[in-house]
């Protein structure tokens, strides 16, 4: 099952129900929309495919003795039937096949999903990671939000790019790991290489090297990294090498499905170490002596701390 399903089916109870007249709970229409920017984005889509099919309806004919017009209560419900039967059908085949054929994968917090394209790429989408596809042209991808790996079938005449935020990465080669996290974009290379935003500031990452941008002041870095560490949250590992700590509690939240948040004053502290994410997801507290830390439950959040 993709992470996008029950968004969908969401988006498509919620399209059912405004449509019908009697409907009156716009307060929870409301707070579902606003629960999630992607809730609005599925709804739209849902709504959109619903009407492009009632535009093919053909007008309803009007008998000699009907005085009502062609577009009058005969005509609405010809149309409700057409979009109930649409939406169906939408719910039925389970797929985004809309405008443009995109379709966006999403992954909860804890879940990893393996998405197989059509030129025989491969990509690994990381717990809560939202990433967008084309049908149409399996060479280009969107991520949105989280971590990704690809593993990509070269082809010099076609690369693949990933574009996320405004920046672009061009695939020269064959495995990378791209995170989006707030203010940044990193990507890392364990087979071939990778240059960002050709048009721009045409940084090539080798294998074994990681580049971090700042996207606000389009500055980055390159570093070197173990290629065997390249994407290894896939196993259910993170190491992390003088990381701010802020970055770990989002990378653990991804991979646990926990939410784990950093006490104000331990924001900037950086550590170093590498961790096995089941044991943390069934005690979040091994994680102290680990990574040297200390850790709090506060209600449904994990709170740590630099000891």
């Amino acid at each position: 099952m993709t992470g996008n399903e029950p968004m969908r089916d969401q988006a498509i109870a919620w399209a059912v129900r405004t449509g019908d007249p009697a409907f009156d709970d716009w307060d929870g229409f409301t707070r579902w929309l606003e629960a999630d920017p992607a809730h609005s984005n599925a709804y739209d889509k849902v709504v959109a495919a619903v009407g492009e099919a009632v535009e093919a309806v053909p007008p309803t004919p009007k008998a000699e003795n009907d005085d009502m017009p062609a577009e009058g209560p005969t005509r609405r419900r010809w149309i409700g039937g057409a979009a109930a039967l649409t939406l169906a059908v939408v719910a039925a085949f389970g797929a985004w096949q809309f405008r443009g054929g995109s379709y966006t994968v999403e992954t909860a917090p804890g879940e990893v999903q393996l998405v197989k394209l059509d030129d025989g790429s491969q990509i690994a989408v990381a717990g809560g990671s939202r990433l967008v596809l084309d049908r149409n042209d399996p060479r280009v991808a969107s991520l949105e939000q989280g971590q990704a790996l690809f593993t990509v079938i070269h082809d010099v005449s076609a690369p693949f790019r990933v574009t996320v935020g405004d920046d672009t990465l061009v695939d020269v080669g064959t495995i990378f790991d791209v995170k989006r996290a707030k203010g940044a974009l990193s990507v890392a290379v364990s087979e071939g290489a990778v240059v960002l935003n050709p048009e721009g500031q045409n940084a090539h990452v080798a294998r074994g090297q990681m580049l971090t941008l700042d996207t606000a002041s389009g500055r980055y870095r390159l570093g070197e990294i173990v290629t065997e560490e390249v994407g290894e949250w896939r196993e259910g590992r993170l190491t992390y090498h003088d990381a701010v700590l802020a970055d770990v509690a989002t990378d653990l939240s991804r991979a646990t499905g926990l939410t784990f948040e950093v006490a104000p004053s331990s924001a900037a502290h950086r550590v170093s170490g590498s961790i096995l994410v089941e044991p943390i997801r069934t005690d979040p507290q091994t994680l102290g002596p680990l990574l040297g830390l200390a850790v709090r439950r506060d209600g449904k959040v994990w709170e740590i701390e630099a000891n």
